[in-house]
């Protein structure tokens, strides 16, 4: 036997004899109580001899019948009959032995069987009541005792019960309980952090786990009868909360009553679980068992679900989705608010209906059968479709359909997403119509600017040829304000004839030719400089090299011939200076084009823009220029701006998409 067992079996003979000896005061202090109730039941004790012995012949017939050990004793516990069966039992040699039942009590029994007789006399029986015995031939047994009390005219005069051996079934149920404990106790050591301690908080088992987790010094054998109540404190600075630590373990001690799923937090984040399970005997309690888990994992992993689970609930209760279940016949099983609004028709009335034959309209009711197919195979897509509602309006719908699995893995029927598209579709057609619309007036404005700068021209042409003949035939006779009269309209007519050519380039900005294909930038530069009249006293340079982008080449060399024109045209210095800049963005090119000349009041830079806003009044200004030059950067998807000190001289910076 290992030395675990001898201290066990030490420690129980020690409580054994303790409880004798408490046994036996009591035994003392009742000797006088019970003396006194035997003289005051003397007197009826002849009369209860007399009905026995009257009876005795009726209870003969009962006797031989009775499998059970059948007993009668008085009022004492005096045996005053008993069967031969519970001969046997109680160890007796013949029937007539003169003996006190109480005798047979085992010595830690005796403050139960006390209640019970008093519990016995007051209620007149007790039943399934299980006593501890030493029988006369010193075999110890546990008995079930079911007793009734004998009255004579309403007087207890005896009592009487059957007695029962219950010690092998007991011993089998200890057995296995045994048995379970060992095996629970395998598991958990297998698994979490194991402390078994005793009724005095004695530890008489523990694992490795357990003193990672309290980070004990030791090993789970020198651990073995140690006061663990001593040892706590040397782990509780482990926890976040030391203190509550402790508390929490002295009041689930002191309460005795099973505890699972207990949380604790240490210092560094981690989660454990711990279980409190009290062990009883006989009702007596024996110590408890604590089991550690460590769930930092599992604890995050579920908060990390319901909150991926309550962030994808909000957006599909936001986006006001219609969710429906279909079970493998095809009926609605599911359905959520949404769908009942999408649809118009009640939850009673969707439920149990097969949705496939009267949601979409007839036209589309073939591809919702086919879908319907093609999800039973597994199959999972997005499509649109037509529903009709149930007061007859006609719905446009994206429905996400996906097959649907129980745990086993069988298809059990689908799920739908269905998004109501109506309103979309009905402005997607609108706008379908509004383009068609903006389309052919596009086309039939640049087709009237045409016609009108054509017609506008040719009278334009028709004066300056007149005014022409009329000075040729008339130069002899004309004066010298007649001249300057005659160049004033010559330069009005040009004037005129140019400012209807913007007008035209400026409405045909985006209408002609806007297919996009890959520009050289460096090349469009190039060949600018080399048509563009430059004065020797202005040098244009390009700081860096230009890139390639998509876009109109036509356009893009009007842009940067605008820019470079106007920034030569107000050029007021002895040496003028142009710089070309570029500088890459993450989605555009960002561009610029400086210059020394006059400069612009900030009070017009947002002017400078519009159409026939032309600051400084030439001859050759038609206040269209920059105009044209911002349509064409919107027209690449850019944006355009200034920065200008008067005196000093203006930079132009604009963007282009890559």
């Amino acid at each position: 036997m290992s030395q675990d067992k001898i201290d066990i079996l030490q420690r129980a003979l020690a409580r054994e004899k303790a409880a004798r000896k408490q046994a036996e005061k009591i035994l003392e202090d009742k000797a006088a109580e019970l003396y006194e109730a035997k003289v005051q039941l003397e007197k009826s004790y002849t009369e209860l001899e007399h009905l026995l012995n009257k009876t005795d012949s009726q209870l003969q017939g009962v006797f031989e019948n009775i499998v059970d050990a059948y007993v009668i004793i008085d009022l004492f516990g005096n045996i005053l009959k008993m069967n031969e069966p519970a001969v046997s039992l109680l160890g007796f040699k013949t029937v007539k032995d003169d003996f006190n039942l109480m005798n047979l009590v085992h010595p830690n029994e005796l403050n139960r069987v006390s209640k019970a007789f008093k519990s016995l006399f007051n209620k007149g029986s007790i039943t399934d009541f299980h006593l501890k015995i030493i029988t006369k031939n010193n075999q110890h047994k546990i008995v079930h005792i079911n007793a009734s009390v004998i009255f004579d005219n309403g007087v207890p005069v005896a009592a009487q019960g059957i007695v029962r051996d219950i010690t092998q079934k007991k011993a089998d149920e200890e057995q296995l309980i045994e048995s379970e404990n060992r095996l629970s106790t395998l598991i958990l050591n297998l698994e979490s952090g194991v402390l078994l301690e005793d009724e005095n908080r004695n530890i008489v088992l523990t694992n490795k786990k357990f003193c990672e987790f309290m980070q004990i010094p030791a090993s789970p054998e020198e651990l073995k009868g140690y006061n663990y109540s001593k040892i706590i404190e040397n782990s509780k600075h482990l926890f976040k909360n030391p203190n509550n630590f402790i508390e929490r373990i002295n009041t689930l001690i002191k309460n005795k009553k099973l505890v699972l799923g207990d949380e604790l937090i240490m210092a560094d984040g981690t989660i454990l679980e711990r279980d409190f399970i009290p062990i009883t005997h006989n009702q007596e309690y024996k110590g408890h068992l604590w089991k550690y888990s460590d769930v930092t994992l599992r604890r995050r992993y579920r908060k990390s679900l319901e909150m991926q689970k309550e962030k994808y609930h909000n957006i599909i209760s936001n986006m006001n989705l219609g969710l429906v279940e279909v079970d493998a016949n095809d009926r609605i099983s599911t359905v959520n608010q949404s769908f009942v609004e999408m649809t118009g028709y009640s939850e009673k009335e969707l439920i149990g209906s097969k949705g496939k034959d009267y949601l979409p309209i007839e036209e589309d009711k073939p591809l919702m059968i086919k879908k319907v197919a093609e999800r039973k195979k597994g199959k999972t897509d997005t499509y649109e479709i037509r529903i009709k509602k149930k007061k007859g309006d006609i719905g446009y719908w994206l429905i996400s359909g996906m097959p649907n699995y129980n745990l086993e893995g069988e298809l059990i029927g689908s799920i739908g997403v269905n998004f109501d598209i109506t309103e979309i579709k009905n402005l997607h057609l609108q706008k379908e119509n509004l383009l068609k619309k903006l389309e052919k007036s596009n086309d039939e404005l640049h087709e009237y600017a045409h016609v009108v700068s054509h017609d506008l021209k040719s009278p334009l042409r028709s004066i300056n040829a007149l005014v022409s003949w009329l000075k040729d035939d008339n130069k002899e006779i004309l004066d010298e304000s007649s001249l300057q009269n005659i160049a004033l309209i010559e330069s009005t007519l040009e004037k005129m004839e140019q400012l209807i050519t913007d007008v035209l380039e400026y409405s045909s900005v985006g209408s002609e030719d806007t297919e996009m294909h890959q520009v050289d930038l460096d090349i469009v530069i190039n060949d600018l400089l080399k048509i563009l009249y430059i004065p020797e006293h202005i040098s244009v340079k390009v700081l860096n090299h230009l890139p390639k982008i998509q876009g109109n080449k036509t356009k893009l060399q009007q842009l940067f011939q605008n820019l470079i024109s106007n920034a030569i045209k107000f050029s007021d210095k002895e040496k003028g200076l142009i710089e070309i800049n570029c500088t890459e963005l993450e989605t555009h090119f960002q561009f610029s084009v400086k210059d020394n000349g006059i400069g612009i009041e900030e009070q017009f830079h947002d002017k400078i823009f519009k159409i026939f806003h032309a600051l400084n009044k030439s001859k050759d200004s038609t206040g269209i220029g920059l105009s044209i030059v911002k349509k064409i950067v919107e027209l690449h998807q850019g944006d355009i701006w200034l920065k200008s000190q008067p005196g000093k001289g203006t930079t132009f910076f604009f963007t282009l998409k890559k």
